[in-house]
């Protein structure tokens, strides 16, 4: 090899992993990214430790935990450190070409650390900035690609198009929906129009000549659409490495920062709530000639992984600072046995909650309850029951109180050694809940 391996690191915004024909969804939403996997690893189960977006990609780029680097929900005054360790700054520092296609800097300046080009569509051609499409991005990206193909590159794609509002391109349109989206008698949408985020999306994006969607099976159609319609992206801008003679020499990962709840839980068609289908997300890396084609990897991972892995990949060294552990071994079969035996999750958005998930079990702590109808704790059997409808925390009791306590060390335990004296989702409450009732 004739220079250092490129690196282009794809994420999706909003993607659950089980939604995924290479996941074991029944529906064939992923064909080009099923090879992708078929190709190289992937993992059976990443999950996010902290959601929405800015906490996930903080944690993405710092290797960190968002209880550590602070970032932990969308509003608030919390400011990334300058001495926080940040992945594209590894990287041009190490003599690569640094490129990101994203929009995240219009809203927190620490995500252009590091980058020699930062792309941004979005600025041009939409007013509403999650409604950039892969087109708009890949539009961009090819051509940086081509330009800089002799260079060592390190290149961050940030796609939105399984963000709500749904809104797939006419000739998707088609698949994986018979039925009436406008049916007067189907009320599975009822419980959404009383979020206030519900209101909104009936009277803009809910809304066809025919009237106002009514099935939430017909927005879940859409959401898939829209991950078909990724699919055809990805393979268009995979393509351009064939083209350029790339293939060989970069490391492909592609993953996610969240997923998304479909109507599970009272939640629909957002980010919120720290259940299985918003915490996991896909993970898949391709190197020829280095990850062994078709592997899986089972142990349990988590997204501050991404940074160490990547650096060791390339040969780098993993700043102390970063917590997350590099699974490159995992990747290559050079190990079987890795992971964790817990991760522990944060939202402090819609919600404030804390989860603990074992390989078994989950248990999740609200700080505050979201409503009235919202169980002060959870408890779910994962094994038997990994839609997690049971909540188990009555009929487990003793189990609950030693999760809880668990989950209650360790918080402590982390705010201690950083030297803070408040749990931040207790200090700040739900960001996003808290703006809106202050501005009705």
């Amino acid at each position: 090899m004739s220079k250092k391996p490129n690196i282009l690191l794809i994420s999706i915004d909003s993607l659950r992993a089980d939604h995924l024909s290479c996941y074991g969804y029944h529906r064939t939403t992923s064909p080009f990214i099923d090879r992708l996997a078929s190709e190289g690893a992937l993992a059976e189960r990443l999950f996010c430790p902290g959601l929405p977006t800015y906490p996930s990609y903080t944690t993405l780029y710092t290797g960190q935990h968002p209880l550590t680097h602070g970032i932990l929900a969308h509003g608030g005054d919390a400011k990334l450190a300058r001495d926080a360790p940040f992945l594209p700054e590894i990287f041009i520092e190490a003599g690569y070409t640094t490129c990101a296609l994203d929009n995240l800097l219009r809203g927190r300046p620490w995500f252009g650390r590091g980058y020699e080009y930062y792309i941004d569509p979005s600025m041009r051609h939409t007013v509403l900035t999650v409604a950039v499409t892969c087109e708009d991005l890949n539009s961009r990206a090819i051509p940086w690609i081509r330009s800089h193909a002799d260079e060592p590159f390190f290149m961050f794609i940030h796609y939105w198009d399984p963000h709500w509002p749904f809104k797939p391109p006419a000739k998707y349109r088609d698949l994986f929906y018979e039925g009436n989206p406008t049916d007067p008698n189907n009320r599975s949408l009822e419980k959404y129009w009383e979020h206030p985020l519900g209101a909104m999306a009936r009277e803009t994006w809910l809304r066809t000549p025919e009237g106002v969607i009514t099935d939430a099976d017909y927005v879940a159609a859409l959401y898939d659409q829209e991950i078909r319609h990724l699919d055809d992206g990805i393979a268009e801008l995979l393509g351009t490495l064939d083209e350029a003679g790339l293939t060989e020499e970069t490391i492909v990962i592609f993953t996610g920062d969240h997923g998304e709840s479909l109507g599970e839980h009272g939640i629909y068609f957002d980010h919120h709530g720290l259940y299985d289908c918003t915490l996991q997300v896909p993970f898949v890396v391709r190197w020829p000639g280095k990850i062994p084609a078709g592997r899986r990897i089972t142990p349990m991972l988590q997204v501050s992984d991404i940074a160490p892995t990547l650096l060791e990949a390339v040969g780098l060294p993993v700043p102390s600072t970063m917590e997350g552990r590099s699974c490159w071994k995992l990747l290559t079969g050079e190990e079987e046995q890795g992971g964790y035996a817990r991760i522990i999750s944060a939202e402090c958005t819609w919600q404030a909650a804390w989860s603990l998930r074992t390989d078994r079990y989950k248990f999740i702590l609200p700080r505050e309850r979201a409503s009235d109808t919202h169980a002060p704790c959870e408890l779910y059997d994962l094994a038997q029951d990994p839609r997690e409808e049971r909540n188990l925390i009555e009929e487990m009791p003793d189990l609950a109180s030693a999760m809880r306590q668990e989950l209650e060390d360790w918080i402590a335990g982390r705010l201690a050694a950083l030297e803070r004296d408040q749990d931040p989702l207790i200090k700040n409450g739900p960001s996003m809940r808290n703006t809106l009732l202050a501005n009705p």
